[in-house]
């Protein structure tokens, strides 16, 4: 469901931002751009400030990584070569603000798996319990795919989903994917919010 217009929601201490591949690659100039991605890096850093513990989830594949293909389909399991292990395609952003004591979390290292989740790496919900989170804030690249799996999978791990909508982009192709993707979310428990909800 969408949080009522206007309606603030007030950030706890053992609340968690998880922010979602946001990596030179899907950004503009990088190998497997999403369109607009970079946009997203203001809504990002204005959240930052309000939560305790942040993760970031970093797309981090061999160069055989089973999802790469030439020439790509862009679809699932047909995706250009993107985000390799220490290149600077798979570096963050560099406009991100990113805090002190941020915990990042490798995903998709093993090539035979896609690994769109971050919660395929045990890490991400071994923190969360660590830290007491209940609530679990989302955001980051792409909304209908790592985004997606990534809430989903913290639906059924237990936790309370919010997706901050405009800090997330999505592939869309084809078109309508990325909105299929939030009524997926919705349908199964998430909840959606903007970037100025949060306080």
């Amino acid at each position: 469901m969408r949080e009522p217009e206007g309606q603030m929601i007030k950030i706890q201490q053992t609340d968690a931002l998880i922010v979602v591949d946001v990596q030179n690659d899907f950004c503009s100039g990088g190998a497997f751009p999403v369109e607009e991605g970079q946009c997203i890096v203001p809504a990002i850093n204005r959240v930052f400030p309000l939560f305790n513990h942040v993760l970031m989830t970093r797309d981090w594949h061999p160069q055989n990584h089973c999802s790469f293909a030439d020439p790509p389909l862009f679809v699932d399991g047909s995706w250009p070569a993107h985000c390799v292990q220490n290149t600077p395609g798979a570096q963050f952003h560099g406009d991100l603000q990113i805090p002190v004591g941020t915990v990042i979390i490798d995903t998709a290292t093993d090539p035979e798996e896609e690994g769109y989740s971050g919660f395929s790496n045990p890490e991400l919900a071994d923190h969360l319990r660590q830290w007491g989170a209940q609530r679990i804030f989302i955001c980051g690249l792409a909304t209908d795919y790592c985004v997606k799996h990534t809430a989903l999978d913290g639906l059924r791990e237990g936790f309370h989903v919010f997706l901050v909508e405009d800090a997330c982009r999505g592939i869309d192709f084809p078109p309508g994917l990325t909105a299929q993707a939030v009524e997926e979310m919705k349908q199964a428990g998430g909840r959606v919010c903007g970037s100025r909800d949060l306080q």
